[in-house]
């Protein structure tokens, strides 16, 4: 029996995502996942967001994969209710079950994120984190970001760009669409586009260790210090429904 908890959208497309790799899917369940990546992004985001409010009632994770943000997300934001989408229904039902044991009620569904089934307006906050290097739909995504979210609610986008995705060492252990991939100015212009304002101080570009291609050991081992100009390998922003 379906938890009521659980909504899968039986329109889902093929060809809309690409899948993580077996190693990408390893690399999701290691601490160096949770505490340099996804830890280290909602930190980031958490101080660019403009004008705080106390709460955010409602949080969608799209893309949330095995749940990991929502305990991180329920502390920092105090969401009354938390959604996450994911097109992947194992990792979902791995999500529902670390949720559960974590004691955090959230609801799911599985569906792409051009296809959210929630109403309009209904959503003071989505957090989107690494999910945009596997869509092939970003800008459908986008749209539909927008309606769903309520006027002045955010959108917190953290992302790896073209130059980190392209990289041989990606290409190698990891998944991905490879024509879809941007730089970060590129996906500064289409959130914009889509409707949304990001203002210059709720950008960041980290430049973490494990987005280099050195993985940072020559700033560690040599003290050699990355060039200060350089295309980007990771964007955070916090984003604004007009």
């Amino acid at each position: 029996m379906i938890s009521p908890l659980y909504q899968r959208n039986d329109a889902l497309s093929a060809g809309m995502f690409v899948p993580e790799s077996r190693f990408g899917m390893w690399f999701l369940k290691t601490e160096t996942w949770a505490v340099h990546v996804l830890l280290r992004a909602l930190k980031d985001l958490e101080r660019l967001i403009p004008a705080r409010l106390p709460a955010y009632p409602t949080i969608v994770d799209v893309g949330c994969g095995r749940g990991r943000s929502f305990g991180l997300l329920k502390a920092r934001f105090r969401p009354d209710r938390m959604i996450g989408i994911d097109v992947d229904g194992t990792m979902l039902e791995i999500a529902a079950a670390e949720t559960a044991r974590d004691g955090l009620e959230v609801e799911f569904q599985q569906t792409t994120s051009s296809r959210l089934m929630l109403p309009d307006a209904s959503v003071d906050m989505i957090f989107c984190h690494q999910t945009f290097h596997h869509l092939m739909d970003q800008e459908a995504a986008l749209q539909e970001f927008n309606r769903v979210l309520k006027p002045g609610g955010l959108f917190l986008f953290a992302e790896s760009t073209r130059k980190y995705i392209h990289s041989p060492m990606i290409r190698l252990l990891f998944r991905h669409p490879m024509d879809v991939q941007r730089t970060a100015p590129e996906y500064l212009a289409m959130i914009r586009t889509a409707g949304f304002d990001v203002g210059e101080s709720a950008i960041s570009y980290p430049y973490l260790w494990w987005s280099r291609n050195d993985l940072g050991l020559f700033e560690r081992w040599f003290g050699i210090k990355p060039p200060k100009i350089r295309e980007e390998t990771l964007l955070n922003c916090v984003a604004v429904k007009r």
